[in-house]
């Protein structure tokens, strides 16, 4: 017969090595997001500010929702919800190629697809957009800057 105890033995030594592998996991992930994120700042930084002439070519949301249920002393629950909303647009240069950029909701509640103008960015950070404006004079389409203020 074997001893039940010496399977605890093992565990004892498992756990927390497991455990220190999980930490060392989560540590460097995060770790790695920080990084991504300065090295993305540090290149935006580097690059030159660029004003191009572009079209909305579309628009996009990424809604996330986040749900929790905490439970109080008394057994009661409360259930609170959260979302978050990121706004996205991409834009199409005169060469073809397109850009998407991470705007404002008040950017994106600005800007429609099709939207005609120069593109101002600076690596992959959205600086805005000046949108030319259509003016009709005796059926005559003449389109001018117009130069969005935030």
């Amino acid at each position: 017969m074997s001893d039940p105890f010496i399977m605890g033995d093992h565990m004892f030594q498992i756990v927390p090595i497991f455990i220190g592998i999980i930490f060392v996991i989560v540590i460097g992930g995060i770790l790695f997001s920080v990084l991504k994120g300065i090295g993305q700042w540090h290149k935006n930084e580097q690059s030159p500010e660029l004003s191009v002439p572009a079209i909305v070519k579309s628009k996009r949301a990424d809604v996330s929702r986040r749900a929790d249920m905490h439970y109080q002393h008394d057994s009661h629950h409360h259930h609170s919800s959260s979302t978050q909303t990121k706004y996205f647009v991409t834009f199409e240069f005169e060469s073809g190629d397109r850009s998407e950029f991470h705007v404002s909701g008040k950017e994106y509640g600005l800007l429609s697809e099709n939207d005609n103008g120069i593109l101002n960015f600076q690596g992959t950070r959205y600086l805005g957009f000046e949108r030319k404006k259509v003016k009709k004079e005796n059926n005559y389409v003449e389109r001018q800057p117009e130069k969005n203020s935030f």
